[in-house]
């Protein structure tokens, strides 16, 4: 017989950040790998993540998820201490994080992760490349996304 998949998402998305392109302009994408631990993957197998607030910060030429927090799971081994919320390492190429670094350092951006993803057998992070917006950035494309929708619904009745 053969296992059926208990996955609850098919496509291979674990956790989606959708409060981020409301609250920022997202540039440039990046993809990093993520260094776990034992009983994270699990919990990430099962679902128990949260990356709504979470970002990525650079020390010392090293680039780290801050603010994920990855529920342990109930059956987690006794001898291992869990911290939920634990900064984790992510892996980039060497040119990648002195692009980060510049452009964080310089011209004041920040990362900001918006999805994490199986690719393969490996956890993957989604980050982007942000600048904050301000209110009125905000109150802007909620006018023109009810525009959009307002003239969509008025092509679709003038058809008729």
């Amino acid at each position: 017989m053969s296992k059926k998949n208990k996955s609850k998402n098919t496509n291979g998305t674990i956790a989606q950040n959708r409060k981020a392109r409301h609250e920022y302009f997202l540039e440039e994408r990046f993809e990093a790998g993520v260094s776990l631990q034992g009983w994270e993957v699990k919990s990430i197998r099962e679902g128990k993540i949260n990356i709504s607030d979470s970002y990525v910060f650079i020390k010392n030429g090293e680039a780290f998820l801050l603010n994920a927090k990855i529920q342990p799971l109930n059956n987690a081994s006794t001898h291992v201490v869990c911290d939920a919320e634990r900064s984790r390492k992510l892996l980039l190429h060497k040119r990648e994080l002195n692009k980060l670094i510049g452009l964080t350092e310089r011209d004041t951006y920040t990362l900001i992760a918006t999805a994490m993803y199986w690719k393969a057998c490996w956890v993957k992070l989604e980050f982007y490349l942000a600048k904050g917006k301000k209110s009125f950035d905000k109150r802007d494309d909620i006018k023109d996304r009810d525009w959009s929708r307002e003239k969509e619904r008025m092509m679709k009745h003038s058809h008729r």
